[in-house]
């Protein structure tokens, strides 16, 4: 793929950048090895053959990715950095969460301290849950006793220097994703390697490929992925600003940025899943239907109210669901009023309260909940900052109907947001854990709960 150099964005402030990739330039010998889930003394034999060096642009220690590529070690980390678990921070934290309010029978609890906790990714073979961050690490949190309390929380690769790594994600036969502002990694059996200062990693992005390095910026940069029931990398790219100006359009929809991109696991095939999305924090797949539903945060400076969040759903590839013409819901940016709004744009199936920052979401396949909740998605809100009364930083619940659209949304769990408009918390992802207990991570008190239900 060709593309065009860009001349420098414009001064207006950018809200928001994202990225999009060149996908030909992956190599060929990644494709047999990331397809299916070879068992680890396999990988191992196959990957040191077949995986290639690769160039690496991202800065770091010279050499380290390439090493970790062929399995080397590189002797930059004598000891990985341990989250302490206890003292005056976690009873804080259990005081603050002795306020959160939730339906009869569920509970709450610290499950892990973890700093700017953002994504999380619950490792298949119940090893560790992997929690991204806005800024330059990722952590392994690991419960060994399974007492459903952590035991120990790590820096994940600390050999790698990492850019935003916000979005992680697992595929079934344990590789995990990990998606920066403009680069995407992964790291075949990250619950065998995780251990160690030097984990492998392959680049399924190089740096400066999953957008155009001229599209890069400060503002949403908070990448989220998932691997679809085709086996396919799903990424959300948020776009760089509140209301991107026409002259970008072409570009970002080359490329993604303002919408949903799929790929090969090994970075090839690279295509604009659904388009018109402004900057999705959280995407998850109905086991069911295999539809794809994503979170969408709308245009600011509107108006307390208006307009709304989204939580939308795409049942197949190729949909438009509106963004820049409609701000949020039906609504119509001041920019766009007064150009013809696409006939097909596709209409949220949830719209949330305006400005409630509406970020990760999951479906609960887990059974340890009552019926109600099986099959739903809970989201988790991060809280308004463009509001002159605060809202959010909470969970939602919104229950399906048999056709596979959403039917009911609900509080779910809330009591970070004091009535004095004083954050306590800013819940940011939703995760199951294997035992049906649910995983709310938190980057304001940098914490990862568990809500459970029952004894």
């Amino acid at each position: 793929m060709s593309i065009r150099p860009m001349a420098p964005c414009s001064s207006r402030r950018p809200r928001t950048r994202a990225q999009n990739p060149c996908d030909d330039q992956k190599s060929d010998a990644m494709g047999g090895i990331m397809k299916t889930g070879l068992n680890t003394a396999l990988f191992l034999a196959v990957a040191c053959l077949t995986m290639p060096a690769g160039a690496q642009d991202y800065p770091q220690p010279p050499g380290n990715l390439e090493k970790l590529q062929q399995f080397k070690t590189t002797g930059d980390v004598a000891e990985i950095p341990v989250v302490p678990q206890s003292g005056p921070k976690a009873a804080a934290i259990g005081k603050t969460l002795s306020r959160i309010k939730l339906p009869q029978g569920f509970k709450i609890a610290l499950y892990a301290i973890v700093p700017d906790a953002r994504h999380m990714a619950v490792g298949p073979q119940g090893v560790a849950v992997f929690v991204g961050t806005r800024k330059t690490k990722v952590y392994a949190v690991t419960d060994r006793d399974k007492d459903r309390v952590a035991d120990e929380v790590k820096v994940f690769a600390p050999t790698i220097n990492f850019s935003v790594p916000n979005g992680v994600c697992f595929s079934k036969d344990g590789f995990l994703f990990v998606v920066e502002q403009n680069r995407v990694l992964t790291f075949p059996a990250a619950e065998f390697f995780y251990e160690g200062a030097d984990v492998a990693a392959f680049q399924v992005a190089k740096g400066g490929e999953l957008i155009p390095k001229e599209e890069e910026s400060y503002n949403h940069t908070a990448r989220v992925c998932r691997v679809g029931p085709d086996d396919k990398l799903y990424i959300a790219l948020g776009q760089p600003f509140n209301v991107p100006a026409s002259d970008k359009l072409d570009l970002y929809r080359k490329w993604g940025i303002g919408g949903i991109i799929r790929m090969d696991r090994d970075g090839k095939n690279r295509e604009v899943y659904a388009w018109g999305v402004r900057n999705s924090v959280g995407i998850d797949f109905n086991p069911k239907d295999k539809a794809l539903w994503f979170t969408d945060n709308q245009v600011d400076g509107m108006g307390d109210d208006v307009p709304p969040g989204e939580l939308n759903r795409a049942e197949k590839p190729g949909l438009n669901f509106g963004f820049p013409y409609y701000g949020g819901g039906k609504i119509r940016t001041v920019e766009y009023k007064d150009q013809q709004a696409p006939g097909d744009a596709v209409s949220p199936q949830v719209e949330y309260d305006a400005h409630a920052a509406d970020l990760g979401m999951t479906f609960y396949g887990g059974s340890q909940f009552p019926a109600k909740y099986r099959g739903g998605i809970f989201v988790a809100e991060h809280g308004s900052w463009n509001r002159t009364k605060p809202i959010g930083a909470r969970i939602m619940f919104t229950s399906l109907k048999p056709d596979g659209t959403a039917d009911k949304t609900e509080v779910f769990a809330e009591g970070w947001l004091t009535s004095d408009g004083e954050y306590l918390g800013r819940p940011v992802d939703v995760a199951v854990l294997a035992d049906g207990s649910l995983l709310v991570s938190d980057d304001f008190a940098g914490a990862v709960y568990r809500i459970s239900y029952g004894q």
